[in-house]
Parts: structure tokens; sequence; C-alpha cells
């Protein structure tokens, strides 16, 4: 009887497909489009938890059918995540007229980054304190205590790196490993293998420019067809949030997110304020805040509910370039660098609030500034090389604990929330490499107000 409704929901899924494809044949906009799944992901996947309930047979095997939709969409991006990187850095660094530029450029977005994490980590600090989180109020179960060790056990290759050493990751020996995504650090170290090929094809100008012209047709060339593909794909936008969403909402336990609603709480007031403090930040800068809301949701909805940066790269590329005005060099080099570093909510906020709850049990009052500054320092230094993808924030609040000497296995507490907590984390990270993007733009010149401001603008893909 199960497989039944298994097929019964999976066709339910087919139907609501037809719904979005009826849209784009309608002509309805890319960003109506991406809401329209998103609600109907949401109240699909409330039914199915209502009649079935959150961890029954049918919805676990009905969303591994869902999956091939959802985490189907998500692969593709990623699989253009590497080529667009590659093609629009080293596009964007041909056109420069000097290598000036791009330090000016790469060195503006990695301090906007790096700065915004301290600012975020102090978010999360004040919120943990104003609701009086504590890791001494948990109850931990067989998966907490589980996940605990697991914890512990990471702990080992993470402390082992020193920062000089994790700072070296950065730099590729063998660029065709990172091409395959082969480390934690493969995105960066991408981004500077072709910033190298970007320079020395300014020298070959001078010395070659014959060759560098030959070059250059070639990037030409390769970069229209990676960005046709990138076109492609982003086509299934809507489809993707529709089964990611309904996968979220039919697999979630309500009742173990009522258990720890104060932590909760506390992770989304404090990505609120932090999204914010991005909006204040961007009028600061002669951005619209409403109007950046209004075209940039399509891709935090994706964010949001995919929970990787990484994937999100292409959409933030497209995003800041055609609907925000944004530089293509610029608004690639912030989505690549803000998805290995300076991450707002996985490497800013999460692990802050983690060394706030945990402090009480080693004994150290949280509200000390003995306390409070080094967790900042340490926040900031440890947001280099964080990965894109879910996980990230483990990763860095293993680095954060430990250099603070306090208990890791304590992060285990929060696992049942983490997957909720994760989504609005994720969303921050790309607002955050979006908002950078935005600020470097303005500051240095490559911002087209016309594009920004026009209220008809979108990603109209589907007609493209």
């Amino acid at each position: 009887m199960d497989t039944a409704w298994i097929v019964i929901n999976v066709l339910v899924l087919l139907l609501l497909i037809g719904i979005l494809y009826w849209m784009q044949k309608k002509h309805y906009s890319f960003t109506k489009r991406v809401f329209a799944g998103l609600g109907l992901g949401v109240l699909f996947g409330a039914i199915l938890q209502l009649i079935y309930s959150a961890d029954s047979d049918v919805v676990a095997k009905s969303t591994q059918w869902f999956n091939l939709v959802g985490y189907g969409y998500v692969r593709l991006l990623q699989m253009m995540v590497i080529p667009l990187i590659m093609v629009s850095i080293i596009s964007a660094i041909m056109n420069l007229k000097g290598g000036k530029n791009l330090g000016k450029m790469s060195g503006l977005i990695i301090a906007v980054l790096i700065l915004t994490t301290g600012v975020a980590a102090s978010v999360g600090i004040t919120t943990s304190l104003v609701f009086d989180l504590s890791a001494e109020n948990i109850q931990a179960g067989a998966a907490e205590h589980e996940q605990g060790a697991l914890l512990e056990d990471k702990l080992g290759d993470v402390s082992n790196q020193t920062l000089p050493q994790q700072i070296l990751e950065f730099i590729p020996s063998n660029p065709f490993a990172d091409m395959t995504g082969a480390r934690k650090s493969s995105t960066i170290a991408v981004v500077i293998f072709s910033a190298f090929i970007g320079v020395a094809l300014l020298g070959l100008d001078r010395k070659q420019p014959e060759q560098a012209e030959t070059f250059r047709g070639m990037i030409r060339a390769l970069y229209a067809v990676v960005m046709r593909m990138v076109t492609l794909i982003l086509r299934l936008t809507p489809y993707g949030i529709l089964a990611l969403m309904a996968k979220t909402i039919a697999g979630t336990d309500f009742q173990v997110i009522l258990d720890l609603i104060d932590f909760v709480l506390a992770s989304y007031v404090a990505l609120i304020v932090m999204f914010l403090i991005h909006m204040l930040l961007l009028l600061l800068f002669r951005f619209n805040p409403v109007t950046y809301i209004r075209k940039a949701l399509p891709v935090l909805t994706f964010a949001f509910t995919s929970r990787s940066s990484a994937a999100s790269i292409p959409l933030s590329v497209q995003t800041q370039n055609k609907k925000l005005g944004v530089q293509e060099g610029i608004a690639n080099l912030a989505a690549s660098l803000g998805a290995t570093m300076g991450q707002n909510g996985c490497a800013g906020i999460y692990p802050a609030m983690l060394a706030v709850m945990i402090a009480p049990t080693a004994g150290i009052d949280p509200t000390d500034w003995s306390f409070i500054l080094p967790l900042i320092a340490v926040v900031m230094i440890s947001s280099f090389g964080v990965a894109g993808v879910g996980g990230g924030a483990t990763f860095a609040s293993l680095i954060v604990l430990s250099t603070m000497n306090l208990p890791v296995a304590l992060a285990g507490l929060l696992i049942s929330v983490e997957p909720l907590i994760d989504m609005g984390r994720t969303a921050l990270n790309v607002n955050g490499s979006m908002t950078a993007g935005m600020i470097t733009g303005r500051v240095m010149n490559d911002v087209n107000d016309n594009v920004f401001k026009d209220r008809n603008q979108d990603i109209d893909i589907m007609q493209s």
C-alpha cells in the first residue's frame, strides 16, 4: 500500500511542476515563478507531513524521488560553478586596464566580507546574551551524543593545521584537482589560478599581441558557451525550489524544533538583524534597499532552500549583473570569494553563538570583555576558507571552539535543528557576498544605476 501512496505523491509533484511550466508558457516573470515554486513546495510539504508524519517511510521514500528534481538541480548548478568562475574572472581581468584594478577589487571584496563577519559575530554574541542561551539547559539524547563524538573526531583534522597552513591551502598546487572540488579550499584556489591566467594575458598583450588576441577570442567563445549553459540551468530554478522546499517541510519534525525554540528564535533574530545591517550598508552606498530586496529575493530563496552557497554562485552572479547592474567581473569575484570566506551566517553568527552558549560549561563568563574581544577576532580570522556547502558552519565552529579552548562536543546538542538554522545562515551568507559585490562596484564606479533602478529588469531567462 505504501508504494501506491508514494506513486500518488510523485504524481502530485509532477502536477505542481506542470503548473509552473504553464506559468512559464504564459510568460510569468522569473521572480513570480520562483515564489510560486516556493509557495507550492511549502503547501505540498505541509500536507505530506499532516497526512503521513515527518518520520514515516512514505515521506522518506517519496522525498527520494523529489530529490531527482531538487538536488538534481543543485548538482547542475554545482557543475557550472568552476567553469563559470574561470571564464568570468579571466574575461573580467583581460578587460581591465591594469593589474592595479584587480588588486583593489579583490581587496575591497575581502575587506567587506571579513569586516561584516566581525559585525555578525558581535550580533551573534549579543543575541545569545539577550536570550540567555546556555548549553547547560539543553538535554542530550543518543543522536546528540553521537554527533558530539563525531565532532571531536573531526577536531583532530582541524586542530592539526595552524593558521598559516590553512592560508597556504588556498594556493593551488594542482589546479586540475581543484577543478574537481577535491579540497575545501578548491573554489578559492580556482579563483587564484584564473586570476593568474588573466594577469598573464595582460602581460602577453605587450610582448606577443597576436597570441594574446587569439587567446582572447577563445575566452570570449568559452564565455558565451558557459553563460548559455548557465541560462539553460537557471530555467529550472522554480522547479528545483518546489522540490527542495517540499522535501524540507515534509521531513521536518516540528516537535524537535519546539524543544529548542529559544535557540531557533535567537538564531533567526540574529540573522534578521545582520540582514538589516547589510541593508543599512547598501543605503550608505546609495542603493535603495527595497529595490535590492525585490530583485535579490529569488537568489536568496534558492540559497535558503538549497543550503549551498557554492551552488548559489551562478544565480548570484546573474542577479548582480543583470538585475543590480554590478560589473560581471566584480559580481563573479564577490560570489566566488563569498562562498569560501567571510560567511556572515555560517562563519560569523553561528560559531559566536555556540561559543557564548558553551562558555558557562567551562567556567567562563561570556559577558567578560576578555572573552568577547578575542572571540570576535578568532571568528574573523577563522572565516577564511569555510566551505560553501552544507557543513561549513560545523567546520568554522570547530576552529572557533577549539581556539577558545571550549568543548566542541557540546555543539552536537543542536543537531536536530541544524538543517532549519542552516537555511537562514546560507541565505545570509549569499546576501553578504552580494552586498560585498554591490559596495565594491560602487567604490570602483562599476555599477550601472540605470539597470539597478529599472523596476522591470528581471532575469527573463525563459525567453532568452
